[in-house]
This record gives structure tokens, C-alpha cells and sequence, in this order.
């Protein structure tokens, strides 16, 4: 009998951002930031407008109203459909014939990164929990996460009577076959009205609007991933829990009981744990249960992983100790890379080992753990030098750009932490203060990173309900370096404090 993983989400929102972790027997596997309101354009729908278009790369730019103009491939068949299990009809052939001043409909596949503006698609398709809807895409497939062929076929068999023409297309998803055909049906008539309506609203609205736009992050994380298999949902935030509440009761099949509010005093991403585990998401090393490790390395093209054995000396010979750690180390890259959201291309170092069916057992470990991946992943064979090259696809921004940015007083040779890093740490510490007994928090820090906040007012829902009969003092320093603060509590009635000292709203 298949053991079950306990899998818990932790959702929060704080300081202008919303968070989101998921715990798999106690081990972070998934951690996700994403600012409020939402500013992720993956999986909106805009009217654009072709502005140029390139012949000899068969591909056009198009204005969608973004910070740069967007990419087009006018070659472009489908969508990236290959993880899934279907066939392609004969009215997806390529015809896009556009010319520059053309209105378009298009969606975001891939957001603007660096200088390069964001990728999208005249394919589009809306995502429910159970379906996702093509309106322009004949394309029927199944998610490979369903392996019961009776189930598969029956799947496919009731979706292509909800076809309305073979212009039209779907993809069962994984959580399928936990729903009746009622709830299927269901939910395919609503995002059916949702593209009709967004339908409506483009003829009249006018270029660079936004005219479907995804869910936000919680709403995002409880549509992809919950099901009978989540142990626990808990919410760090009041007003997220009524909202995430209501949003169970309506769809219904979610156990309410599985939703829990956090009710402590301290940070609950602290509380459980999971905090210093984010924060060694920004480490490059990383040490394997068996005292080896490996160290991440980003470069502007590539990630680079290298292996090393460490402490790990082994109980057999050379070939044994390295094929031990290998084989260990491919199962935590597989963790780190879900983890911290790596994607694009990734070479493994793999430390030298001498047979052949040893190379090909680390390669098939490797790609064992990397198919319990929500993106997809393609893992080549090992090379005679023990490298392996992987491509993992692009699904949002990286941990460690949450996390740290380049110093600026080494020019990008190094990274310091982000300033939203530093604010939620030092949020964190005040629920402490306030935790241990003490009614005045008295913080120092950079002037900077001060100002931030105050302008920003990245306080002010704590200053509002849950620090509404606390005392919070802030002292900047122009000397401090932005990462650093010190936090002290205080019961005094009276507080002598520097003429420069500031209250907290």
C-alpha cells in the first residue's frame, strides 16, 4: 500500500506581498512570492498591437501596454502542450499573417525578464481546476499524471462531447478523475462564459488592455494544487482566511476542517519552521543527508550544480562512495530546482565515476524526482565527463529574486539582501518583541530602509489591528548597512529616545 505524504500549504500576506510554502513530510518543496495587487502578467489576455514585424525571423512585436514590447512567433503551431498526451488538429497550422498597425488578442506565456520583453501566444486557453479550456486550439490531451487507462479513456471520451467544434480544444487535468462529469461539465460552461465575455469586452476596449487577467497567488496555489491529498491549509492572514473560506464553500470540494486559521502571537512562516528554510534557499551550498553537497551557481545563460562528496567517505571503495553520493544528490538538485524555481538550462558537475550502469542510474534518479515536477522538465543523457544538461521551463520568478539582489558596491559581483526580505525579517522580529511580553518595540536601522517602509506603508495593516495598542519607535541610521537592524522591547511608561527616533504611524 502506497504510503501517503503529508503535504501542508502555508499562505500569508504581508508588507504589500503574498506568500505561499508548501511542506511535504516537514521539507520545504515550494515556496512563492508575489506582490499585492497582483503584478504578474503570466496568463493575462491583452489587446495588442503589432508594431513591427521581423521577416527573417518569422516573428512580430506586439504593444500590449507592458514596460517593453512583447514576442510573437509567427511560426507558432500550439502552445507548449508536449506534457501532456494528445494530437494536434489539421486547423492549427500555422497562418499567422500579420502586418504591422494589426489588433491582436494575445496571452502571456512567459514574462519579461532583463531586457527581453514578455513572450505571448494567440493561442489561448483559461485553467480551471479540473480543465483547461483552448477556444481557438484543436487540441484534445490528458494530463500523463492519470495512468489508468479505463480512466483516461473515459476522460477523453466525455470532453470531446463538450466540443462545441474541432475549432476548440481541451486538457483533462490531474484532479479529473476525483470530479463527477456534472462538476467536469461545470466547469467547463464557466470558462466557456469567460471567454465569451472577454469576447465582448475586446471590441470596444482599446489597445494595451488588459482583457482576462489570472487569479492571484492563493486563489492560483488552491486551483493547482489541492485536492483529497492535502493534509492542511494554513492561513496566516484574517481577511485571506474569509476569502479562501468563502472560495471552499462555493466550489465544494475542498474539506472546510483542512482550512485552519494561525491564531499565534509570532510570524507563523517562523512559528513552523519554515523561515530558515526560505533562507537557505539563498545559500549556494547545500549539505546531503549523507554528508556530501553540492553548490548552485547562477550564471547569466545557465545554472551550474557542482557535486562534491564532503564529509562523506564511504564504507567500500572510490567507485561505491561516488556513485552513493551522486545518486543522493540527484534526488536533492530535484529539490532544489522546485524549490527555488530555477528554470532554463541546468548542468550538473556529477563527480566522475568509471560504469556505464552506474551513469545510468544517477540519470534515472534524476530524472525520477524531476517528474514529480509541476513544470516541465527535459534531462539528457550523461556525458563521458559526467555532466548532465537539463531544461527546466520558466513558471514565474525565482526564490532568490525575492531574496537578494546584486551589491552595488562590488558591481554585481555579489548579492546583499532585497529590501522586502529585510522588511518581512524585520516584521518578524517585532511579532517576537511583542510575543515575549513587551508593549514598546524600539527598532534601529538604515535610513532607507526606513523611508521604504513609512512611504510605502508596508506596516500599516499590523499598525492597524494586531499592533493597535502597541508602542513602535524607529531610529534610522545612515551608517547601517540595509540589511542589518536591531530590535529591543521596552515596558517603560517613559522612553528616552533620540531626537531623531520616529513612531510608526
Amino acid at each position: 500500500m502506497k504510503k501517503e505524504i503529508r503535504k501542508e500549504w502555508f499562505l500569508d500576506r504581508y508588507c504589500g506581498q503574498q506568500f505561499a510554502a508548501l511542506l511535504e513530510e516537514g521539507r520545504l518543496a515550494e515556496f512563492y512570492v508575489e506582490n499585492e495587487p497582483r503584478v504578474g502578467v503570466v496568463g493575462n489576455i491583452y489587446k495588442g498591437k503589432v508594431t513591427n514585424v521581423l521577416s527573417g525571423m518569422n516573428a512580430a512585436f506586439i504593444n500590449c501596454g507592458l514596460n517593453r514590447n512583447c514576442y510573437l512567433s509567427m511560426e507558432e503551431s500550439y502552445t507548449d502542450y508536449t506534457k501532456y498526451d494528445g494530437t494536434m488538429g489539421e486547423t492549427n497550422k500555422p497562418s499567422l499573417n500579420l502586418k504591422e498597425g494589426d489588433e491582436v488578442i494575445v496571452q502571456v506565456t512567459q514574462a519579461e525578464r532583463g531586457t527581453k520583453g514578455a513572450k505571448v501566444t494567440t493561442h489561448l486557453s483559461f485553467v480551471g481546476k479540473l480543465i483547461i479550456y483552448l477556444p481557438n486550439t484543436d487540441f484534445l490531451g490528458i494530463s500523463r499524471k492519470i495512468t489508468d487507462e479505463a480512466e483516461r479513456e473515459k476522460l477523453l471520451t466525455a470532453t470531446e462531447k463538450m466540443r462545441s467544434s474541432h475549432e476548440e480544444g481541451f486538457i483533462v487535468r490531474t484532479q479529473a478523475p476525483f470530479a463527477t462529469q456534472k462538476q467536469i461539465k461545470t466547469e467547463t460552461d464557466y470558462l466557456k462564459k469567460l471567454y465569451k465575455e472577454m469576447q465582448e469586452f475586446a471590441k470596444d476596449a482599446p489597445v494595451g488592455s488588459v482583457l482576462y487577467e489570472d487569479s492571484d497567488l492563493p486563489v492560483r496555489v488552491m486551483r493547482d494544487s489541492f485536492g483529497d491529498e492535502i493534509t492542511a491549509i494554513h492561513v496566516g492572514d484574517e481577511e485571506l482566511y474569509q476569502r479562501l473560506l468563502k472560495l471552499i464553500k462555493l466550489r465544494g470540494d475542498i474539506p472546510e476542517r483542512k482550512l485552519i486559521k494561525y491564531k499565534g502571537e509570532r510570524a507563523m512562516m517562523k512559528e513552523y519552521g519554515i523561515s530558515p528554510l526560505v533562507y537557505d534557499a539563498a545559500r549556494p551550498t547545500v549539505t546531503l543527508e549523507n554528508g556530501g553537497s553540492i553548490v548552485i551557481e547562477h550564471t547569466e545563460a545557465m545554472t551550474v550544480v557542482d557535486v562534491n562528496t564532503g564529509s562523506y567517505v564511504g564504507k567500500d571503495n572510490l567507485e561505491a562512495t561516488v556513485y552513493a553520493t551522486n545518486l543522493e544528490a540527484a534526488k536533492e538538485i530535484a529539490r532544489q530546482v522546485r524549490l527555488r524555481n530555477i528554470s532554463g538550462i541546468v548542468v550538473v558537475d556529477f563527480i566522475d565515476m568509471v560504469e556505464e550502469e552506474h551513469r545510468l542510474a544517477v540519470t534515472e534518479e534524476l530524472k525520477k524526482h524531476l517528474a514529480l515536477d509541476k513544470a516541465k522538465c527535459n534531462v539528457l543523457p550523461m556525458s563521458e565527463l559526467c555532466l548532465t544538461q537539463f531544461t527546466r521551463k520558466r513558471v514565474g520568478p525565482e526564490v532568490l529574486e525575492y531574496l537578494v539582489k546584486p551589491c552595488p558596491s562590488c558591481t554585481g559581483a555579489g548579492y546583499v539582501h532585497e529590501d522586502i526580505f529585510v522588511i518581512t525579517r524585520l516584521r518578524t522580529a517585532i511579532l517576537d518583541c511583542f510575543a515575549d511580553g513587551y508593549n514598546a518595540a524600539i527598532i534601529e536601522l538604515n535610513e532607507r530602509i526606513m523611508q521604504k517602509i513609512l512611504k510605502e506603508g508596508l506596516f500599516s495593516i499590523e499598525a492597524k489591528n494586531r499592533w493597535k495598542d502597541k508602542r513602535i519607535y524607529f531610529i534610522p541610521h545612515k551608517t547601517y548597512r540595509e540589511d542589518y537592524f536591531s530590535v529591543r522591547g521596552d515596558n517603560a511608561q517613559v522612553l528616552t529616545l533620540p531626537d531623531k527616533a520616529q513612531i510608526l504611524y
